[in-house]
């Protein structure tokens, strides 16, 4: 099946319009859509997450979009074995399928499987967090120096998801995080893949960014934070859009503030993705403006292969 059926991967930063190039894209090949965005996974995160309505949807099949409850555990690896085998059955009838989102982890789960890891014990997530919130990150940070050392010196010891991350790994199967990421090999996958990022100038991408903030906040992003006060512990949650306005509810300081927090934290994962996507060599990159182009792209990429 390799040879003639065909994923397109759209990634690109937050706001830099994904989601109305894919709609169009799906439309011109006549196929359907996954998300590959760690948040829009679940039913109860819509607006902190720019979830597309299904006028923005506009007929086109989206997989992978309110498919979970944030009641449920949902990580990368479930997501790489649940998108191949959608894959599976799209394949029968499309020559190409699209895949699009932010979530770089989530990106490379698709296209390159991620490491083999162990089962995590059952609340043990929920403890280190709770720790986190106590004792701070430079507590964890110095017992993951104790269980491994060798990640300890890799990883950004500033970035909670990742400590806590290696520590679970750690604490659940007794061995060192690295001795999981280092019998990592990527799986072969029986489709071509052809990666498109889109990007745009970077005021003109952080003015669109601001403004989606704005936007957000309008159709009662607030609102939707404080009915998720009793999830704030979920990893989907530890993210831009709505930690700010947590702490905005804890009385950490006043709404202006959180506004200002929100743009400009959006803007530095917009730069944290571009840096991720960056570093891959086989994503060709284009303006959103440059639809025309990226088809062009696309079917002689596809004509390359046949």
């Amino acid at each position: 099946m390799k040879q003639n059926r065909f994923l397109i991967v759209v990634v690109g930063p937050t706001a830099v319009g994904k989601t109305d190039f894919c709609v169009q894209l799906a439309k011109h090949f006549e196929t359907q859509i996954l998300s590959m965005d760690s948040r829009q996974f679940f039913r109860e995160l819509s607006i902190g997450t720019a979830k597309p309505t299904p006028e923005e949807q506009a007929g086109v099949v989206h997989h992978f979009i309110d498919s979970h409850s944030i009641l449920e555990e949902y990580n990368a690896g479930a997501f790489e074995e649940d998108a191949l085998a959608l894959l599976q059955d799209l394949f029968q009838k499309h020559e190409t399928v699209i895949a699009t989102g932010g979530s770089g982890l989530y990106v490379r789960a698709l296209c390159e499987g991620l490491d083999e890891m162990p089962e995590i014990m059952p609340g043990i997530r929920e403890e280190l967090t709770q720790r986190l919130t106590e004792e701070g990150l430079p507590a964890l940070a110095e017992q993951l120096k104790a269980l491994d050392p060798t990640y300890a010196q890799q990883v950004d010891v500033q970035n909670p998801q990742r400590v806590i991350r290696a520590l679970e790994v750690c604490l659940s199967s007794g061995q060192p995080y690295s001795s999981f990421r280092m019998k990592s090999t990527e799986r072969e996958r029986n489709f071509q893949i052809i990666k498109i990022g889109l990007n745009r100038d970077r005021q003109e991408l952080y003015d669109r960014i601001d403004r989606r903030m704005d936007q957000m906040l309008e159709q009662g992003l607030l609102e939707e934070v404080k009915q998720l006060l009793p999830y704030r512990q979920h990893q989907a949650l530890q993210t831009v859009g709505y930690t700010e306005l947590f702490h905005y509810l804890d009385g950490a300081y006043p709404y202006e503030e959180a506004v200002r927090l929100l743009k400009r934290n959006s803007r530095r994962y917009a730069k944290r993705q571009l840096t991720w996507f960056n570093r891959d060599p086989q994503i060709q990159w284009f303006h959103p403006n440059q639809y025309e182009q990226v088809v062009l792209y696309i079917q002689q990429q596809i004509e390359a292969v046949k």
